[in-house]
């Protein structure tokens, strides 16, 4: 910044001497000459040669005013000729008008006044150029006069030194006077310059953040309109001041009509007055979050997700609120709620048939082994058969009850569900009066499926009774098949449903329907909306049960006096199953001993009683330890070990584990009212309970095949 000064005020001043050196020579060259005038009245002897001193400097000096005018870099070079020349003709006056005595000295003061009064040079340069000046008078009278009033002289000396000195102070206290103007008006210049600069950075900013705000603002609107979330703005009475497009999305007006709305009057008739009291929680400082059920402008409602604060718009006081429909979350997580339910239920209801086969075995094998005691009379055996029958019953129950909870086993095979369609009307054709007409759509080109066919029989047959039970007065039933690719949302039904090619059965029917109050009861154990004594509520859950152990899914849509349509979906097989087949080694069942181990005793001692009665070797144990205790002891004699897979000493698969590290050609045989305990199971044969004694003996002897 120094040196910026140093050259603005350097340029200055020689701009200052360039515009100086003209008129010095104008008004220099016309001054000589009318000098020339007092020559003519002090020295009129002198005139003539003094005007001619004087016509030659001041021609001299027009010279110097055209060459300065061509030549401008040099100003200080013409100012201080200029002064010579002057002082030259001054002191040729002085040596031709007395010498040192002459009182044409004082041309030299008046020269010395003129240029250094007026030649914006610095101090130091002044200096030197006087001691010129000065020397131009003195030498020439040192050399060419001879001193003869050494008074007069000194005199005149004392005088020009003087008017040195006063014109050196002069052009000291002018120069630093210049100086600081220039330096002054630089730094005003600069001033100035940062100050237009301020000012041009300034708009350049204020444009830019009126730009950035303008950009912000649009934005701002742009992510209100657009926002995936629903925005409304309303006052503290209620009324809406503004909505985004996906508030008036999800309430099906446009912004013209949400605009001017009370929030009240979206809520259902029930959460108005709530809605007050939130109005005012906000109002007071609170921010919720909370549920609440609104209603379109078609009549629909929708649940939704809010998060409302109160905030200060244009000096008052406002509440914006953000909408989420979770009418589809909600409704997946009332469907899982429902399966999770019905998944414990089934869960409930295994057990409970693991309890009910124990009893069955014992309450069924021991009549099945009274009734062929030849000893017994007849009209005993005749009320045996009757608890027989009553028991089989029970044990149908059961067996409705493992179905629903996935619990039974069944034989899968690759199979047409058009063929087990036309399988399972030929069973009900007696059943279905002539009052109901069936009707069949079925595909023909139908992927095949891998299933149970009895099972899936039983669904379709359940399904028919229903609809005839529906429509006591006569109708029609339906039952169409198609193929389908599902995606994990094609169903409103679970989250979990697996993607892929599925087959489709709909049996509808055109009776009475279903409130929609129970539709989502329907599917449960023991629920049943016929009248006492006419159902027992298992067979919808029986259908549940298969459909859910087959991987598929079932749907109804029903509504009262319109009848009703069940949906089963089944996935399209991929690949056929393989089969195989065990093969097992010999054995002689009558040169060995049966181990039998079971924590029920009524199973345990019936086990003991049918292998008996064929002449076998039969030891029984409650305890599994003791049982593993006794074959360790006589593992060579033991051939056959037949165990419960649930008990709550030792689990019968790590039993069975044990024994076989004890005697590994030994063969096993596990039981279980629950056919999923046997999935994990190494044995060579597996039993259902209740166990009938032609089942037993049959895998016993398919050992020795």
């Amino acid at each position: 910044m120094y040196n910026e000064k140093e050259q603005f005020i350097n340029k200055r001043i020689e701009e200052d001497t360039n515009s100086f050196i003209p008129l010095l020579l104008l008004i220099g060259g016309v001054g000589v000459l009318l000098l020339g005038v007092l020559d003519y009245f002090s020295m009129p002897e002198k005139f003539q040669l003094f005007s001619l001193y004087r016509i030659i400097t001041a021609a001299f000096y027009v010279l110097l005013y055209f060459l300065h005018r061509k030549i401008k870099k040099y100003p200080l070079l013409f100012g201080t000729i200029a002064g010579i020349a002057i002082s030259l003709m001054v002191e040729l006056m002085v040596l031709k008008s007395g010498g040192h005595q002459s009182p044409y000295y004082a041309g030299m003061i008046i020269v010395f006044i003129f240029f250094f009064g007026f030649m914006p040079i610095s101090f130091k340069l002044s200096f030197f150029i006087a001691l010129l000046l000065y020397s131009v008078y003195l030498v020439p009278i040192l050399i060419f006069d001879q001193i003869t009033n050494l008074r007069i002289f000194l005199n005149n000396n004392i005088f020009l030194i003087s008017s040195l000195i006063g014109g050196l102070a002069w052009r000291y206290i002018n120069y630093n006077f210049h100086i600081r103007n220039l330096s002054l008006e630089f730094d005003l210049a600069r001033d100035r310059e940062q100050l237009k600069q301020y000012s041009e950075h300034l708009e350049d900013i204020v444009a830019e953040r009126t730009k950035e705000l303008v950009k912000s603002q649009a934005m701002l609107k742009a992510l209100h309109e657009h926002a995936n979330d629903g925005i409304i703005i309303f006052d503290s009475d209620g009324t809406i001041r503004d909505a985004n497009n996906k508030a008036c999305e999800l309430h099906g007006y446009t912004k013209e009509e949400l605009i001017g709305l009370n929030i009240a009057t979206l809520e259902i008739e029930e959460n108005q007055q709530l809605c007050k009291e939130r109005i005012a929680r906000l109002l007071s400082g609170e921010s919720l979050v909370f549920e609440t059920v609104h209603r379109r402008k078609d009549g629909e409602k929708i649940t939704l997700e809010v998060s409302s604060c109160a905030i200060e718009f244009d000096n008052e006081i406002v509440i914006e609120s953000f909408f989420r429909d979770i009418t589809e979350k909600k409704r997946l997580q009332n469907q899982l709620m429902h399966a999770q339910k019905m998944e414990s239920v089934g869960t409930l209801a295994g057990g409970i048939a693991h309890d009910f086969n124990n009893i069955l075995t014992s309450i069924l094998g021991y009549t099945s082994l009274l009734v062929e005691n030849k000893h017994i009379p007849q009209d005993v055996i005749a009320k045996l058969k009757i608890i027989e029958s009553a028991a089989r019953r029970a044990s149908n129950i059961v067996s409705k009850l493992l179905s629903f909870a996935r619990k039974k086993g069944k034989e899968v095979v690759p199979l047409n569900l058009n063929s087990v369609i036309e399988d399972s009307l030929t069973m009900t054709a007696k059943l279905i009066p002539d009052t109901i007409t069936i009707k069949k759509e079925l595909d023909p080109g139908l992927p095949i499926v891998v299933g149970d066919t009895t099972q899936l029989e039983q669904v379709i047959i359940n399904l028919l009774i229903n609809a005839k039970d529906a429509m006591p007065e006569g109708g029609e039933i339906l039952i169409r098949t198609s193929s389908m690719e599902m995606t994990s949302r094609s169903l409103d039904l679970y989250a979990d449903i697996k993607p892929g090619k599925y087959v489709k059965l709909e049996i509808t029917d055109t009776g009475q329907g279903i409130p929609e109050e129970i539709q989502d009861r329907i599917f449960e154990p023991f629920y049943t909306t016929k009248e006492v004594g006419k159902g027992t509520g298992l067979g919808l859950a029986m259908v549940y049960g298969i459909i859910k152990d087959h991987d598929g899914y079932i749907t109804l849509k029903s509504s009262p006096g319109k009848g009703t349509s069940f949906y089963i979906y089944l996935p399209a097989a991929n690949h056929m199953p393989v089969i195989e087949n065990l093969e097992v080694s010999d054995l002689k069942i009558s040169h060995g001993e049966i181990l039998v181990i079971d924590d029920e005793l009524p199973v345990l001692q019936y086990i003991k009683d049918v292998l008996e009665s064929q002449g076998c070797k039969v030891k029984v144990f409650q305890n599994p330890f003791s049982g593993l205790e006794y074959f360790r002891r006589n593992k060579k004699k033991i051939v056959l070990v037949i165990t419960d897979i649930l008990m709550p000493q030792m689990d019968g698969g790590e039993l069975l584990r044990r024994i076989k590290n004890i005697k590994k050609d030994v063969y096993t045989i596990a039981i279980s009212g629950f056919v999923d305990a046997l999935s994990d199971v190494q044995a060579d044969k597996f039993l259902e309970k209740p166990i009938k004694k032609e089942a037993l003996l049959e895998a016993i002897n398919s050992l020795n095949e």
